[in-house]
């Protein structure tokens, strides 16, 4: 789609490049992708940006988007009551819930900031439908899991390759295959959703080693670990994203690190569930690992914010470790941005503001009281442990501004908001 062009000059350039430059300058964006860096002349539209820092969109690497309207709904309580509550209330789900449940959930990532979003979930058809519509970008697996532990109707599998054919190629949809977890997906399951994932040139995402009930399960029931199972199956490969990695050994990051699967880490959620204190982040960076950052659903974490959940990822770590160095800002913001979109393997086309790039955008005001005072030398510390939504002024994906001077230009929100409280009510009765 042509867009037209689009400056926004005069801000801080926080580009997230190979040498992390920060750059007194401006962007120009032209049908989708940045043009140029620097002095930028005249634009279709231009913004003043001055004041502002203007970073690459927030990649959220895991999450159930359309779980926003089951917000608050099973707090308090371990993963596996979590699970029979929220399982019991997606059997209830129609389609126009999971649609609005998806705008609610992209609303709120926008107004964050984050510009792209990895989902796990079924009824991905009518979650594209919400990212086509308020302009996100969405990387959308349909989930896959036994057809004996299925709500859906008829076999997870086709149903994925269904969603798979039907919406690859359309603009900012990038359809994956999702798996639910190693216990609920048989070897067979597993092997036929690898397969699919390379007969169709699309990415692999699972929940593994969330709990140590998960693990300990596995191991009792097959005498391996999920991680060493999965390896020994052949499952492993690298088209894999695999969400929570809270218990995993280091010869099982080793065969993750040497098979190129890429993770993503969600501490709000694993905290909030009691699933496990702190995933072997720094461990599994030291081999190599891809790991992206991300919020998991709104029934377990309440929230879609990136940046709490950056500043919760780095003082998690450094607590745990007694270590205030082990997980620094610049670190946190890498796996929010360019680290993310790494392990999506769409690092030469996200994560970062570099020419040629899909133009995936946010402005931050900087004369926030929340962010006062910022210069260029402490502005990636602050993005990480002071910045919060509401510093948020602009949002641009694919070159488009969806979100100008705080409010959301393409879906009416008010509405949105409305029709969400109400719709939800049957839920929680």
């Amino acid at each position: 789609m042509d867009c037209g062009s689009l400056a926004l000059k005069g801000g801080w350039v926080a580009t997230q490049n190979a040498d992390r430059e920060i750059l007194k300058a401006d962007v120009l964006i032209e049908n989708g992708r940045i043009t140029q860096i620097g002095e930028v002349g005249s634009a279709d539209e231009v913004i003043d940006v001055s004041g502002c820092a203007v970073i690459p969109g927030l990649i959220n690497a895991h999450t159930h988007v359309s779980m926003t309207l089951m917000r608050g709904i099973a707090d308090d309580v371990n993963l596996e009551k979590f699970l029979e509550k929220t399982f019991k209330v997606d059997a209830m789900r129609t389609p126009d819930d999971i649609r609005l449940g998806a705008e609610l959930g992209s609303l709120e990532m926008l107004r964050s900031g984050c510009t792209s979003f990895v989902d796990m979930y079924y009824g991905q058809n009518e979650i594209a439908k919400a990212v086509t519509d308020i302009g996100i970008r969405g990387f959308l697996g349909w989930v896959v899991l036994d057809e004996q532990f299925t709500t859906q109707k008829g076999s997870p599998l086709a149903n994925c390759e269904n969603f798979i054919d039907s919406h690859k190629g359309l603009e900012r949809i990038h359809p994956l295959v999702a798996l639910q977890g190693v216990y609920v997906c048989s070897e067979d399951t597993l092997l036929k959703a690898k397969d699919l994932a390379y007969r169709k040139d699309t990415l692999l995402h699972i929940h593994l080693s969330e709990t140590r009930k998960e693990v300990y399960g596995h191991q009792a029931s097959t005498g391996k670990r999920p991680a060493d199972w999965l390896h020994d199956i052949g499952f492993l490969c690298d088209k894999l994203l695999a969400a929570h990695c809270a218990w995993l050994t280091m010869d099982e990051m080793r065969k993750m690190a040497e098979t190129g699967v890429s993770a993503a880490h969600c501490p709000v959620s694993n905290m909030k569930l009691a699933s496990g204190f702190e995933a072997p982040i720094p461990e599994m960076q030291a081999l190599g690992i891809p790991v992206g950052l991300g919020t998991d659903g709104c029934s377990s974490q309440n929230r879609l914010d990136m940046w709490g959940e950056m500043k919760t990822c780095a003082l998690l770590h450094k607590a745990q470790r007694l270590d205030a160095s082990v997980m620094s800002a610049q670190r946190v913001f890498d796996m929010a941005t360019i680290e993310g979109a790494r392990a999506l393997g769409m690092d030469r086309e996200l994560g970062s503001i570099e020419t040629g790039k899909m133009a995936d955008l946010a402005v931050i005001d900087m004369k926030h009281p929340a962010m006062v005072p910022t210069f260029q030398n402490n502005l990636i510390s602050n993005l990480v442990y002071s910045c919060q939504s509401d510093c948020v002024l602009h949002t641009v994906v694919n070159g488009r501004i969806v979100m100008k001077n705080r409010n959301i230009v393409t879906l009416d929100e008010g509405n949105i908001i409305t029709r969400a409280q109400n719709m939800s009510e049957k839920f929680f009765l």
